[in-house]
Order: C-alpha cells, then structure tokens, then sequence
C-alpha cells in the first residue's frame, strides 16, 4: 500500500488545458505534481531527473511528439507510468502504447476520468478508455 502521494509530472503544451488538468488533480487525494513542462525535450529531462510515479503525457506535444518523447521516458525513467492525454482514439494512440504507456484518457474526458485513471497507477493497474486492467494485459500492447 501506498504511503507517499502518487508524484505526477504533467507534460501539456497548451497552458488552459494543463490548469484544467491541475484544477482536477488538486481534487484527487495523494497526489502531488512534480513538475509541469510544456514540450517533449523538457519532459524527457525532467522524466530523468525527477522520476515520478506517473507522467500524463500530450500525445501532440511539441519538440518530439508524444510517441518518441514516451520511448526516451522508458529508457530515463523506467519506473514511471505513463498516461498519454490524446485528442481522441487513433492508431498514433496504439503506436505509442507499443511505447510503455499504462493508458491513455481522451482530452475531452479528462474531467471525468482522470481521478480513476491515477487511483489506477497508484494501484499499478493500466487504464484504457474508462477501464482498468492489469500490468499483464497491458504487456501485449509493448513491443519486446
């Protein structure tokens, strides 16, 4: 069981969109974010040197995209769980799963899901279009 709060780096280019992201973390117990980047090269940097538990990644984020800045993640930071944060379901969203991301949530229900996707990483569960699945269902999306 988790003592300490689940530390989150939130990385979003868009500055409304990262305050609404944080107006509905500030409501989620034990959590705590680590630090806000607004490009890909910030997020793999700060992912390296802070190490948190759970990075909510823009899938279009600038200065990488989503899909590369998730594999530099995996090498710098190999703990941390990833949360892409995506426009809506595509097949870029599947080919950055392949990447390590724990799930992703649609932009547009944020405000809904984002509390039961973070419960989800503090229970070290992936959470995938308003569901949870385990560590092992996730591992067929990962490329070996």
């Amino acid at each position: 069981m988790r003592v300490s709060p689940l530390r989150i780096l939130l990385a979003e280019d868009l500055e409304p969109f990262r305050e609404l992201i944080m107006s509905v973390l500030k409501k989620i117990p034990d959590v705590s974010v680590v630090c806000e980047v607004a490009d890909g090269f910030r997020a793999v940097q700060m992912a390296g040197k802070l190490e948190p538990d759970l990075i909510l990644l823009d899938i279009d984020i600038p200065e990488l995209g989503g899909i590369e800045v998730a594999r530099r993640i995996r090498r710098v930071s190999p703990n941390s769980k990833i949360l892409l944060l995506a426009e809506e379901s595509s097949a870029d969203v599947l080919d950055a799963l392949r990447e390590g991301p724990w799930g992703y949530i649609i932009k547009a229900n944020i405000a809904i899901e984002l509390g039961a996707a973070a419960r989800a990483a503090l229970r070290d569960s992936c959470y995938f279009l308003g569901r949870t699945t385990t560590e092992a269902s996730h591992q067929r999306f990962r490329r070996n």
